[in-house]
């Protein structure tokens, strides 16, 4: 299993930045096209996609490969 991706409002824009990285994996001038890049690499690595707000709470997540509630059927 891979790092989750974080997309977090930069002053600039949006950055992707992995898990407990010290520093952002690519910078985005729009929160959309972080979270494109961030979604390849979660595929990529099996791992999660974590979307923050602009005042850095939490406003969704995606799964690629780690879902731990897998749908039924």
């Amino acid at each position: 299993m891979g790092k989750n991706q974080h997309v977090v409002k930069r002053d600039d824009g949006w950055a992707v930045r992995g898990e407990k990285n010290s520093r952002d994996t690519s910078h985005h001038r729009t929160q959309e096209e972080a979270r494109k890049a961030a979604r390849d690499i979660a595929i990529n690595q099996k791992s999660e996609v974590v979307i923050h707000r602009e005042n850095g709470r939490i406003r969704d997540k995606d799964s690629y490969g780690n879902d731990p509630h897998p749908p039924k059927g």
